[in-house]
């Protein structure tokens, strides 16, 4: 069952969903709240590295570069790049919520993607959300760190889950607060 605005208001209120910093009433919908972009990135410096090796025990981190954008200042997506990049709020979930981020539609129609695979944050999630910025399009785009970004729709699960997200054995993301690259070498033999 997706949460309405009541139930998620209600949630936060309960601390079944955390929200840091609380959220102002404009980046409520009416079953979704918006985050907005943070001030850091990570792109991939393809001119210094000839490919990605999934199964290279080397941190695919080492293959990025981080950019951090000034407050004001936007961060210049170029036609068919890929980036990292965080968002301000940090969210916490209870052991039986789940959350979903989506793209937003305004974006979406200038060609921008938020996320290509990575939208589940299972129960028990907590950190800063990293967020997968591709531009379709055939023209830069600037984006500026505070817009809203994205949105979060929260389910409610049967039941607690056994093991939450952050309790996990070998989960790669938890508490992160920055945008992380990929850590599937950590998988390479499995």
């Amino acid at each position: 069952m997706v949460l309405s605005d009541i139930d998620i208001k209600r949630y936060i209120a309960e601390g079944k969903i955390k929200i840091t910093p609380p959220l102002p009433p404009e980046q409520f919908g009416s079953c979704s709240v918006d985050f907005r972009l943070g001030h850091e990135f990570s792109v991939f410096e393809h001119s210094k590295h000839a490919l990605i090796d999934i199964r290279e025990k080397a941190a695919i981190q080492g293959l990025m570069r981080t950019i951090t954008v000034a407050p004001g200042e936007p961060f210049i997506l170029q036609p068919h790049e890929f980036a990292l990049a965080i968002t301000e709020e940090t969210l916490e979930l209870d052991d039986d919520v789940l959350g979903r981020l989506e793209g937003r539609s305004s974006l979406g129609r200038i060609g921008i993607i938020v996320h290509g695979t990575a939208g589940l944050f299972d129960p028990g999630w907590i950190g800063k959300a990293t967020l997968e910025l591709s531009n379709l399009g055939r023209m830069p785009v600037a984006l500026y760190p505070g817009m809203r970004i994205c949105s979060f729709t929260f389910e409610q699960l049967s039941t607690r889950v056994a093991v939450s997200y952050r309790n996990k054995v070998g989960n790669k993301y938890a508490g992160q607060d920055r945008p992380l690259a990929s850590k599937l070498a950590s998988e390479a033999g499995e």
